[in-house]
């Protein structure tokens, strides 16, 4: 008798999970299909730990100094 039970209370809780994943699927579907199409296009033979680092330049402190120069020079 005790079989019984505790088979009820696995497929009882098999039920519940499965539920339970059932309802975070739906209510997460758009991006979770976001995510999904994401992997689906990216190359999992490149590393973005291995992309070269591009450095950006402010300009704008050098022109500064440079103007200043350019005035007293006339």
């Amino acid at each position: 008798m005790k079989k019984s039970t505790a088979a009820k209370q696995a497929l009882v809780v098999f039920g519940a999970l499965s539920l339970g994943w059932l309802a975070i699927e739906l209510a997460f579907k758009p991006i979770l299909d976001k995510a999904r199409a994401a992997m689906d296009k990216s190359d999992p033979a490149r590393d973005p730990d291995e992309d070269p680092v591009v450095v950006v330049v402010d300009e704008s402190a050098s022109k500064s100094s440079d103007d200043s120069e350019v005035a007293t020079d006339e």
